[in-house]
């Protein structure tokens, strides 16, 4: 559903405008509205989800267990910091100040497409990852069998 890469600016108040390419496809998979939350994997990076998709994550992550310590950690992150979102009349949302201080987003900042969510990670994060390389050791038997 979604792919590619934007440069965002988020402005003064925190709000970034979501990439013309995105915005029919957000009106028509949840009439404009999303979900923040936390990536618990990664640092410098909050997911954002179509209020659709985050059900079906939300309820999964709900189903765990809470006496599992990493299960409560998991519902924490991505659960308790959920904060729902609407698209304004300029196409923009507010990225919770919280989460934005907690991945270090600051003024610049990029989005990525990432099928049924999307990763809006802070510009350094982004460009730390982005040039780590794939390593031959780190290769799964799914990689493998792919003809890149």
């Amino acid at each position: 559903m979604f792919q590619g890469e934007t440069a965002i600016t988020l402005d003064d108040k925190g709000r970034m405008a979501v990439p013309t390419a995105y915005r029919e496809l957000i009106a028509s998979a949840c009439m404009n509205r999303l979900v923040f939350t936390y990536n618990p994997f990664e640092h410098g990076c909050l997911w954002l989800f179509p209020d659709s998709e985050w059900e079906k994550v939300r309820d999964q992550v709900n189903a765990l267990s809470s006496v599992k310590r990493v299960h409560r950690d998991l519902q924490l992150k991505l659960v308790g910091a959920a904060a729902a979102v609407e698209l304004d009349g300029n196409a923009r949302v507010l990225v919770p100040a919280s989460q934005r201080n907690a991945a270090s987003i600051e003024k610049k900042a990029v989005l990525l497409g990432m099928n049924t969510k999307f990763e809006l990670w802070s510009e350094q994060a982004h460009l730390n990852k982005i040039r780590l390389t794939i390593g031959e050791n780190e290769l799964s038997d799914e990689m493998l069998g792919l003809k890149l």
